[in-house]
């Protein structure tokens, strides 16, 4: 079966044309949920939904719910989201951001050391100066400067041993896919440092609508474990990690950064919608993008997106088994599995 499927995804465009058009018959609607409504990625969005849950039901702004949320991330322990997460290859945590509201704005940080909590970076960056990015030193002289505190770098002791471990093995392999929900000391579900050695490399996007009927969103990671100092992923990148257009939808998008942004991966699956794609239709035919582009590499690579539109209507799709997210309304609180290009 993986043969065949190496070969399928290895074969021709229009081949692959054809193997979209019949998945693409058998696709049904996405799911429905009255506003206000929250969705993050992975099975820890339980938690930061709540935080978000908490100000949109008292009736507050989808930009405030979306930083609030992954706020709670933020201060978890864990591998692939805040300072507590694992370091490049020189032994630094660098912290990737972005947030977008309902009316077009937004803002950015990018290989931010040693201040708790980007996404509230981001937020300051997006109202308080003329730009969208900042990066670096520069993130971080104007994280100072609005009042965030300077942490340690001292690596978490999670981190200090995986670290270890890594450079134990004196070379970079992948991170291991779609181990995000496995249970581990810190709860059922603390995205996962294994024992092992290996490692994930994710991030918790998250989107909402508000009981006004607007859409905001935010992303937030530490990015790839152990990657080259001063990589940065798509989780920063307006149109790759997050888009938001409130007259469309909004998506997040999480895995392997680098293939994510050569799609523009949460713009692409907006356009879709843009043009009469169901939010699942859409992520899974920008799922279906990057399959034409990558081909026979497709095999090695993780990416899924997470979409939401106007309505409140919602769904996801991911390139590989395994991807979850969690959703919470006024009626439900619950993880959902998204379908994959592998499972069809």
């Amino acid at each position: 079966m993986l043969d065949r499927r190496r070969f399928l995804l290895g074969s021709t465009l229009g081949s692959l044309g054809l193997l979209w058009n019949q998945k693409s018959a058998a696709m049904g609607p996405s799911k429905k949920l009255d506003a206000p409504l929250v969705l993050s990625t992975w099975d820890a969005g339980l938690d930061a939904n709540r935080a978000a849950w908490d100000v949109l039901k008292a009736g507050g702004r989808a930009l405030d719910a979306v930083e609030k949320g992954v706020m709670v991330t933020e201060d978890s322990l864990n591998c692939c989201v805040g300072l507590g997460g694992n370091p490049d290859r020189d032994g630094f945590v660098t912290l990737d951001a972005c947030i977008m509201d309902e009316q077009g704005n937004c803002g950015s940080v990018a290989y931010l050391e040693r201040i708790k909590h980007p996404i509230s970076v981001a937020r300051r960056v997006m109202e308080k100066t003329p730009h969208v990015m900042l990066v670096g030193s520069g993130a971080q002289q104007f994280a100072v400067s609005e009042g965030f505190k300077l942490e340690s770098a001292e690596l978490s002791d999670d981190a200090q041993r995986s670290y270890k471990q890594w450079l134990e093995r004196s070379h970079y392999q992948s991170p291991a896919k779609n181990i995000e929900n496995k249970q581990n000391q810190h709860g059922p579900f603390a995205p996962t440092r294994l024992d092992d050695g290996q490692w994930n490399h994710d991030t918790i996007g998250m989107i909402a609508l508000d009981q006004q009927g607007n859409l905001s969103g935010s992303c937030t990671t530490s990015g790839a474990g152990f990657k080259m100092r001063g990589r940065v992923g798509d989780s920063p990148l307006i149109g790759s990690g997050l888009y938001v257009d409130n007259e469309v939808g909004a998506c997040a998008a999480t895995g392997q950064g680098e293939d994510i942004i050569r799609i523009a991966g949460s713009h692409l699956v907006v356009e879709f919608m843009r043009n009469g794609a169901t939010p699942e239709e859409a992520c899974k035919k920008a799922v279906g993008r990057l399959v034409s582009m990558r081909k026979n590499k497709i095999g090695d690579i993780q990416i899924c997106f997470l979409a939401m539109d106007r309505t409140g209507s919602f769904g996801a799709f991911s390139l590989r088994p395994g991807f979850t997210y969690a959703v919470r309304s006024r009626n439900e609180e619950k993880i959902y599995k998204s379908k994959s290009w592998f499972d069809q």
